[in-house]
């Protein structure tokens, strides 16, 4: 697949933790687990920073192993393995380019290989490149962001579905911009509301394995994909508009994904989104 323009931010796409100039609260510290996920394994892709290395984290200390599947970030992938070493669980890091389709069928099988099997999905990873006009999107970026937004969640949740045991669990995540769309992110939020569709109709397709497909999507969060690619008056003013008047840190967002994950939590939720959207309130 061709590779569309990298986009222009205040740091180099796709975006390092520690070339931020204010660091993301990522690390779940104050974060007590109860082992909720004792015994399970969970791929999450787009795992190593921002929301993704967060849930790994939060699973890692509620007992899960954990496998991160991330395009090229090798020191961000490494700091988040670290940490669910930490915890006492092991980490998988598996980095390539999510847009191709046997790669997502082999991190799958990896982490089956690796980690003995695989009982909790998380389809988190994102590109995106902002654009003043519709007509400044190009093909080449067009079939990008669906390559990575949408077409990898069908092809690591195929490919998953032949090892998750009954009463599994599937976690997309989608984005407030999936809800509401936006001007300047218009193949990123069709993308997203793609995603919503799609936790809806396999939540369905899934109801007599009982594997529960649920869905965050979360308002404005402070990841390296910002800075990354937005400039430096937008990053500036990120996470204003919110009710809140700031962006979520991923350590807000994570829990969420706890709670979709534990069954003793949500076995009774499929088919459901959460929005941590700092207050904002959508018609509907």
């Amino acid at each position: 697949m061709s590779q569309p323009p990298e986009p222009h931010g205040v740091i180099p796409y796709p975006g390092h933790t520690s070339d931020m100039s204010e660091a993301p609260r990522d690390e779940m510290r104050d974060y007590a687990g109860r082992d909720l996920l004792a015994g399970k394994r969970a791929l999450i892709t787009g795992g190593d920073s921002g929301i993704g290395r967060a849930v790994a984290v939060a699973f890692a200390k509620e007992g899960a192993d954990i496998a991160i599947a991330y395009l090229e970030e090798h020191r961000d992938a490494e700091h988040t393995a670290s940490l669910v070493e930490t915890a006492g669980r092991r980490c998988l890091t598996l980095p390539g380019d999510l847009a191709d389709a046997a790669h997502c069928r082999s991190v799958v099988g990896q982490t089956v290989v690796e980690l003995g099997g695989s009982d909790i999905v998380v389809n988190n990873v994102a590109y995106q490149n902002p654009t003043e006009k519709f007509t400044d999107i190009t093909d080449e970026q067009w079939r990008r962001t669906f390559a990575v937004n949408i077409d990898s969640f069908f092809y690591v949740t195929k490919a998953a579905l032949e090892h998750l045991p009954d009463g599994g669990a599937i976690i997309n995540t989608s984005s407030i911009n999936g809800l509401r769309g936006n001007k300047s992110l218009i193949d990123y939020s069709a993308t997203k509301g793609a995603v919503l569709a799609l936790t809806y109709s396999l939540a369905q397709s899934l109801s007599d394995r009982r594997i529960r497909v649920n869905c965050v999507a979360p308002g404005p969060v402070w990841t390296p994909l910002i800075p990354a690619t937005m400039d430096a008056e937008k990053v500036e003013s990120f996470g204003e508009h919110a009710p809140f008047g700031r962006p979520a840190q991923p350590d807000e967002i994570a829990p969420s994904y706890v709670f979709f994950a534990a069954e003793q939590l949500s076995s009774y939720y499929s088919g459901e989104v959460l929005a941590p959207t700092g207050g904002e309130t959508l018609p509907g």
